[in-house]
């Protein structure tokens, strides 16, 4: 499994658990693990020129 794979699988996982109305405090860390998660597909994204689109540079 590629690291895009796991990536989008845990964040599949934690948006399932949100939807499960979690109490605060593991809403709180759900959102800043959904966070951490976004950041590094971000990176992998940016890692990756001509494949999520051309920015024109």
């Amino acid at each position: 499994m590629t690291s895009l794979a796991k990536l989008l699988a845990e964040k599949q996982r934690l948006l399932d658990r949100l939807e499960e109305g979690p109490g605060v405090h593991e809403r709180d860390e759900i959102e800043r693990l959904l966070a951490e998660i976004d950041e590094a597909l971000a990176l992998l994204d940016d890692s990756r020129p001509g494949i999520s689109g051309d920015r024109g540079e």
